[in-house]
């Protein structure tokens, strides 16, 4: 019997909630969160390189979607990873665990598992009873993405609906849950910061279920045949088109998310290319092909005026990125000083707090030190 069931029974025995009780309230959206995501697919972590205190949440990435159901594909792992994770609360108690389930290259099979009411309960139910057996915190969703392709998935135009049904599902399962131990479970999900992922979701009936919405603002420019900033908080000159920060707050504003809501991300990588000339110093210019950006840590200890690389700051874009004249490499990240920006966006535009991908990329600790600084 697993171990949700027993934990069923010993309450309804022992200690029943009467139907009047409800869960426990929403943390209050006047603190401002920080939220990491952690790389459990990388293997066992190391809780002596995290620092719980300057975290709200971890999220932790990721669960797989297999036959309908949440599916722990690196068990063996993942269950030594829930236990350091939940030794965290030693040294934060208020910090809170959340299975991530998804992500670019496992959200294959979503489409499928809340396809019918069926599978939507199979997939709600699996995934409420890890957050039971291993005593976590809350769920979120990183669909890459509904009703479109993204890592050869399968997809389908009622995945529109199904996104919110499913979140319907999940918010009912964690309930449930909550009857049985008093304890309030947070449903967040991480979402493509662009206009194209607001058409195929609707973003303003989902959310009513969720507590965050975790906007992915960056990866602006991946591939193609020109390049530039990838996590810019406004737009460059000359470039009022171009992706940004402050465009997808406002989308998703527009689009019926209520602003406490809304939860900034920042990566804590950069993105890199071999441009096809030095003018502008590389901003919104032809490619000549990709090249390796790496983690903040490496970029600032390691880069940053170094070996060739000079750093500029964009004054309209709010940004910094290095550039190679000799080679004519490219490289757009966020530092310290962008960061710091960020935060105070936030803060101006009363958004819930920040997120990251992922915490391997700074062992420093450069970035989230920047982050509890201003929050």
């Amino acid at each position: 019997m697993r171990k949700s069931i027993q934990l069923f029974l010993l309450f309804l025995f022992i200690a029943p909630l009467s139907c009047s009780e409800k869960p426990k309230e929403s943390p209050s959206p006047d603190k401002k969160i920080i939220v990491g995501y952690v790389p459990g697919f990388r293997g066992v972590l190391d809780e002596l390189s995290i620092d719980a205190g300057k975290l709200t949440h971890i999220n932790y990435a990721f669960v797989d979607v297999q036959d309908s159901m949440a599916w722990l594909t690196n068990r063996e792992t993942d269950t030594v990873n829930f236990r350091i994770l939940n030794q965290l609360k030693e040294v934060n108690p208020d910090l809170k665990i959340l299975i991530s389930i998804g992500g670019w290259s496992w959200s294959g099979n979503f489409s499928d598992a809340v396809l019918t009411p069926e599978s939507r309960s199979r997939f709600a139910k699996t995934s409420v009873e890890i957050i039971a057996d291993y005593d976590l915190d809350g769920v979120d969703i990183d669909w890459e993405y509904p009703g479109q392709i993204g890592d050869n998935n399968v997809f389908r135009p009622e995945d529109k609906q199904n996104y919110t049904l499913m979140f319907e599902a999940l918010r009912k399962e964690l309930d449930e849950l909550s009857k049985i131990t008093g304890k309030y479970y947070e449903l967040t999900t991480a979402v493509g910061a662009s206009y194209n992922y607001i058409e195929h979701t609707e973003m303003d009936k989902a959310v009513k279920y969720l507590d965050f919405v975790n906007l992915m603002t960056y990866d602006f420019y991946t591939s193609g045949d020109s390049a530039g900033h990838h996590s810019n908080l406004y737009p460059p000159e000359d470039y009022e088109k171009d992706a940004s920060a402050h465009k997808s707050v406002q989308l998703f504003l527009e689009a019926g998310v209520p602003v406490e809501k809304l939860v900034m991300g920042v990566p804590f990588y950069g993105r890199s290319w071999i441009m096809k000339s030095a003018e502008k110093h590389g901003i919104n210019m032809p490619v000549e092909e990709g090249a390796r950006g790496g983690g903040y840590t490496y970029i600032k200890d390691s880069l940053v005026n170094k070996k060739g690389f000079v750093r500029y700051w964009d004054e309209n874009a709010k940004a910094p990125y290095l550039f190679n004249s000799e080679t004519n490499q490219l490289i757009t990240y966020d530092d310290e000083e962008s960061v710091r920006l960020k935060c105070e966006y936030v803060t101006d535009h009363h958004m819930a707090g920040m997120m990251f991908w992922q915490y391997a990329s700074d062992p420093n600790e450069y970035l989230l030190d920047a982050m509890n600084e201003k929050f």
